[in-house]
């Protein structure tokens, strides 16, 4: 095919699929498949994840009166801001095995922490360094569990292979990068191994940094070659070994008095002494955000990029359970998604239900490539304006996100647009067991109703009808996505 009928061709498949969507639906078992080819200069890809970051701290989403992320805000403004994106394990190694493969935990053999998950399943980085991409990642990995010759985690360099997933051209940063690095020093390893850390600087500003050098340096050396960048900020998550949000210095204090969501206000936790570096930390990644546009811009990038900010859990400031996320609580599983540039440019706020299943599809559909059928997600691109995917999924009886849950507890749930259910084995250990055998009614949430999920209706007689229906749904995604199926017991009284 001539360079200008290739061109001619991408544009018609954009134009068509703007005007021939169906309706956006979330579903574990649906995946977008394509035959269209990719014009001669294909898009940049930059992803943003930002580790444990609310929903409702996107300034834009107008849920939050004190929180400042004019950055992220910009970018939702020219962009698509999904508002209402589930991922889906509140944890961070399964929640990442999950959104790079597009397939759920039990799935990639990540189902709790420290995992090494399985790299036969396509990532959106072998697809895309397929399709001629340099392939880079930054910052926190924790998407690894080969062991070092002791015995012992490894904690920091990954290398070249197999358990980089993909990004094979450039690697730098750390697999826990929190167990060896603190706010303003540590270890951080390049591509080669070698630990060139850092001092007397913020880490998000630090890694910012990293990932600047690297945009300007693709830009003048490799112009024309097209380029997947993962950045991987630990920030707002805790410091886990003084299980703190430590802000920047420049906003220490900025925060002391600011907005209290309602969802933790008058439940125990540590939010009263948390809250405010958590603020801080936000603030941090959203000028992130705003270095990391203003460099594209700057090497002349920025319009043929794909940018997606989005987070891997959301965070409860331990008001449920005692964690920080591994709950079906929407302040665990609610996640921000942002995508802008080519095929998202229209400004618009989605209120679909989608979940993280969904970002690999997207940003490989966007690019103008086939999704590999093992991915369970479904493309969002290019439809920013309401319209729904050119792949429509079959109708289902809801419109759901199904949600695995390890570490504090085995369970499942399934996230509707007007209910959360969830089941639990009482008889399991998480971090012991990957399935359940025997799952209870754990908790029932009526979501428009009780935003802030403080009625739980599971027991209640009332709704006896509409907890069958949601428990047979969640019994059907258990099987539907080969695990063993369960015995599923309903809970007789009111909790």
């Amino acid at each position: 095919m001539a360079n200008n009928e290739a061109s001619n061709s991408r544009r018609a498949f954009l134009r068509n699929a703007a005007l021939t969507g169906g309706a956006m639906m979330a579903s574990a078992e649906t995946h977008a498949q394509g035959t269209k080819k990719p014009a001669k200069k294909q898009p940049n890809v930059l992803m943003i994840c930002s580790d444990q970051f609310r929903t409702d701290f996107v300034a834009s989403n107008g849920r939050n009166p004190s929180v400042k992320t004019p950055n992220i805000d910009a970018l939702a403004a020219r962009g698509a801001s999904f508002q209402t994106c589930v991922c889906n394990q509140p944890l961070c190694s399964p929640s990442r095995s999950s959104f790079m493969s597009s397939n759920h935990g039990t799935r990639t053999g990540v189902w709790k922490l420290n995992l090494e998950p399985d790299h036969s399943l396509p990532s959106v980085a072998t697809v895309l360094k397929q399709q001629g991409y340099t392939t880079a990642f930054i910052g926190k990995w924790h998407q690894s569990g080969v062991q070092q010759p002791d015995g012992s985690k490894r904690l920091g360099w990954i290398e070249p292979g197999p358990s980089r997933w993909g990004f094979d051209d450039h690697w730098e940063g750390a697999n826990n990068v929190d167990s060896v690095t603190h706010p303003y020093q540590g270890n951080y390893y390049d591509n080669d191994g070698r630990n060139i850390g850092f001092r007397d600087i913020y880490r998000v500003d630090f890694i910012t940094q990293r990932a600047e050098q690297f945009l300007e340096n693709t830009a003048k050396n490799n112009p024309d070659k097209p380029w997947l960048l993962y950045v991987s900020q630990l920030e707002p998550h805790q410091q886990n070994d003084v299980d703190d949000m430590v802000p920047p210095k420049r906003y220490e204090g900025k925060y002391d008095n600011a907005y209290v969501p309602t969802d933790l206000r008058d439940l125990p936790g540590n939010w009263n002494s948390r809250l405010k570096g958590y603020y801080g930390c936000v603030e941090a990644i959203d000028d992130c955000v705003g270095s990391l546009m203003k460099t594209l811009e700057k090497t002349g990038q920025l319009d043929n990029t794909i940018v997606v900010f989005f987070s891997d859990h959301g965070c409860t400031f331990r008001t449920r359970m005692g964690e920080y996320k591994r709950s079906p609580h929407d302040a665990a599983i609610r996640v921000p998604l942002i995508f802008a540039g080519p095929g998202f440019d229209k400004g618009t706020r989605p209120t679909e239900l989608v979940s993280l299943l969904d970002l690999a599809p997207t940003l490989i559909d966007a690019s103008g490539h086939t999704v590999p059928a093992a991915m369970k997600g479904r493309s969002l691109a290019p439809h920013n304006d309401g319209a729904a995917s050119h792949d429509k999924p079959a109708q289902q009886p809801e419109e759901l996100v199904y949600i695995q849950i390890s570490d504090s507890m085995v369970a499942r749930a399934i996230r509707t647009r007007d209910w959360l259910f969830c089941a639990y084995d009482p008889d399991l250990i998480g971090d012991k067991d990957e399935y359940g055998k025997r799952y209870l009614d754990f908790c029932m949430y009526q979501v428009n109703a009780d935003p802030d999920q403080r009625t739980n209706l599971v027991g209640r007689a009332e709704y006896k009808d509409k907890a069958d229906e949601l428990r047979e749904l969640l019994h059907k995604q258990i099987i539907a996505n080969g695990e063993p199926e369960p015995v599923m017991v309903r809970q007789k009284y009111y909790v």
